[in-house]
């Protein structure tokens, strides 16, 4: 791996640098794995040590500063586990799941909040967002770029929970919201040297030119979003570049024209993070078991509070006779808001309600809450989202699968299976849902989403 030399050049007289070592990890091209298990699906240990003892043979460890996440001695295929498919972790970069010290130490995880995380696809720091905030708080994850938010979208979905909205905006859009959230994530696009040793094929497209354009773009970003945030709101800045430009100098230039507050963050020793002058923080590879990234939180000072008396609602509640359909998926229906859009039915806390309706009438929603499914006269045909959720009922017909089995459904291929029982049923692996089939006397008709089955092949 050869990086290019204003590059390395531009990396001398950043803080606590040990450039020797910095290239010596490159150059090793070791690969670092690591993943987060889900809450929202797993609370017993035992479950949690039978996934990772599947996945991770030669071994596994905790990474320090986060709840839920593991490293893994090797990277196996996720593709071919069952588990992935169903929701029981995320695949992220170790460092960036200091996240979540980052909003234990700004935040009163217990009360309600809302929390926008502006640039959120592929989903990693959304789903880590997810599991922190209380039941009664929202998120909702924004991603520009379309295809990117689909993808956004169906991470969410894997991930189970009905509190999230997703969205496709411009960062400029959120500017409708004045004062509105408690909590922003600015993960901003950037220059992308932090990720070199994971992506090498990154390095051609780094460029002193480039890293001004990112620094000018995240100005952009933030100028245009930052509206949005209240009064006594948290913002999280983030990037995986080490440039100064994106970092440092992107923190001055946010105190220097918006009214926050520097929040330092607690730091362990022996996590090797590197705190600058200010209270941002620097992870280098050669310094902890993760990619290059940097992060950075502040208080704002003065803003506006969301006035929603202006709001009208613009929900459609489902019909009493239409609940009826939906009841009985469901393990509990109270505090749950049922939606009717488009023939389709969206569950999502009570609470949230009047969020949706405001979020709906200033932004194009792609998701939300959870789609139980599609109303047609007499039932209620389920939705792939509902079988991703823990919203549904705890007594629906259950088919328990092999590995091989498993592999099968999520080709969208027939699971092969004999099965005792007729009519909808949740195929399963290890306990965990992968999605519905409809039982009949001589067929089982698969319905995994065609657009999420595997398309690759086992390699002998």
């Amino acid at each position: 791996m050869e990086l290019p030399k204003k590059f390395t050049d531009s990396l001398i007289s950043l803080p606590e640098m040990d450039l020797a070592a910095f290239l010596r990890v490159h150059a090793a091209g070791e690969k670092v794995t690591s993943l987060r298990i889900n809450p929202n699906k797993i609370k017993e240990r035992d479950t949690t040590e039978k996934i990772l003892g599947e996945l991770a043979t030669n071994g596994y460890s905790r990474v320090p500063w986060t709840t839920d996440g593991y490293y893994l001695a090797e990277r196996p295929s996720f593709t071919f586990d069952p588990y992935f498919h169903a929701g029981a972790y995320y695949v992220q970069e170790a460092s960036s799941m200091f996240l979540e010290q980052v909003l234990r130490q700004a935040c009163d995880l217990a009360t309600p909040l809302k929390v926008l995380d502006l640039c959120a696809a592929p989903g990693g720091k959304s789903t880590l967002l997810q599991s922190l905030i209380s039941p009664n708080s929202l998120l909702v994850s924004n991603e520009v770029i379309k295809t990117r938010a689909a993808l956004l979208g169906d991470n969410i979905t894997k991930w189970g929970a009905a509190n999230v909205v997703v969205t496709n905006n411009d960062p400029r859009d959120f500017g409708r919201l004045p004062g509105f959230f408690d909590v922003m994530v600015v993960d901003a696009p950037c220059s992308g040297s932090g990720l070199f040793r994971r992506e090498p094929e990154a390095i051609s497209e780094w460029s002193e030119e480039n890293v001004i354009l990112c620094s000018q773009r995240q100005q952009r970003i933030l100028a245009d979003a930052l509206p949005a945030l209240k009064e006594g709101g948290i913002l999280i800045y983030a990037t995986c570049s080490y440039s100064r430009e994106e970092d440092e100098e992107i923190m001055d230039w946010l105190q220097a024209n918006f009214d926050l507050e520097n929040i330092p963050v607690p730091l362990q020793p022996d996590w090797h993070i590197v705190k600058t002058a200010a209270e941002g923080y620097r992870f280098y590879p050669d310094k902890v078991q993760g990619e290059g990234f940097f992060i950075t939180c502040f208080r704002r000072k003065s803003g506006e509070e969301y006035n929603a008396k202006k709001q009208r609602d613009t929900l459609t509640a489902v019909s009493k006779k239409d609940r009826e359909k939906v009841i009985p998926w469901l393990q509990n229906s109270d505090g749950i808001f049922m939606m009717e859009h488009q023939g389709e039915v969206l569950l999502f806390p009570e609470m949230m309600q009047s969020a949706v309706s405001v979020l709906q009438q200033h932004l194009y929603l792609r998701k939300a809450g959870v789609k139980a499914g599609q109303l047609a006269a007499k039932e209620l045909i389920p939705d792939h989202q509902l079988a991703m959720s823990p919203l549904v009922a705890g007594n629906v017909q259950k088919v328990e699968l092999t590995r091989e089995q498993a592999l099968r459904y999520l080709r969208k291929e027939d699971p092969d299976v004999a099965v005792a029982i007729k009519g909808w049923a949740l195929m399963q692996y290890g306990g965990m849902s992968l999605g519905w089939a409809k039982v009949l006397p001589n067929r089982i008709n698969n319905y995994y989403p065609k657009e999420l089955r595997i398309l690759k092949e086992i390699q002998a």
